[in-house]
């Protein structure tokens, strides 16, 4: 894990510098002392509301001892979820989330989160969003609307070619202060609907 080197902050300042995904995660499990917990996501096409992907986490799930989390710090699988979404994807102008989280007893002022997206070491994209406030012990719905980058032909077969080289950095801040860092990976790869498709009729020419 790369945390911080030696005690330096890492600000949304910094992280929005980052050209390329880190090589480790910037904060400990730990550094949550907003315990805020993540209860479900979706994403969909903003246009249609197709779900393209929605998870629930367990209710009966139990917390995280200190010994459990700083195992988990430096297990990348742990810290990383994986996405496939086929070639499809291309064809969306934009997607949507909703987050549904839960918050601790501290209250939670500008809960910031900064998305930088690559292929490869290349920067293809970056998403800043913030959460306003929160009050103590809420459960509350985050939406939020991202633009698909336009991409040349080329760029998208590549990475359709290229499973998971397409890769993304998630950064939580609340008050400046670091609390969260994810990581993802993306297949953009034909789905069995997709087999009797050529890359070029499904990409076309947007």
């Amino acid at each position: 894990m790369n945390k911080n080197t030696n005690d330096t902050k890492i600000t949304p300042d910094y992280v929005l510098s980052l050209n390329k995904p880190t090589k480790g995660f910037l904060c400990s499990l730990s550094d949550n002392k907003y315990k805020i917990d993540f209860i479900s996501f979706k994403i969909r096409d903003a246009e249609s509301g197709y779900v393209l992907f929605e998870i629930d986490k367990d209710p009966e799930e139990p917390e995280l001892t200190p010994e459990q989390e700083a195992a988990l710090d430096n297990d990348p699988k742990a810290r990383t979820i994986s996405y496939q979404f086929g070639p499809l994807f291309f064809k969306l102008k934009t997607v949507g989330t909703t987050l549904k989280f839960s918050v601790g007893d501290k209250p939670c002022k500008n809960f910031r989160m900064i998305e930088r997206h690559y292929f490869r070491d290349q920067l293809i994209q970056s998403f800043d969003f913030t959460f306003p406030f929160c009050i103590p012990n809420s459960v509350n719905d985050w939406e939020n609307i991202y633009d698909i980058p336009n991409l040349s032909k080329e760029v998208k077969k590549e990475m359709i070619d290229n499973p998971y080289e397409t890769t993304s950095d998630s950064f939580y801040f609340v008050d400046g202060d670091l609390i969260m860092h994810n990581k993802a990976e993306y297949d953009y790869s034909p789905l069995d609907e997709d087999d009797d498709k050529t890359v070029e009729e499904i990409i076309g020419s947007k």
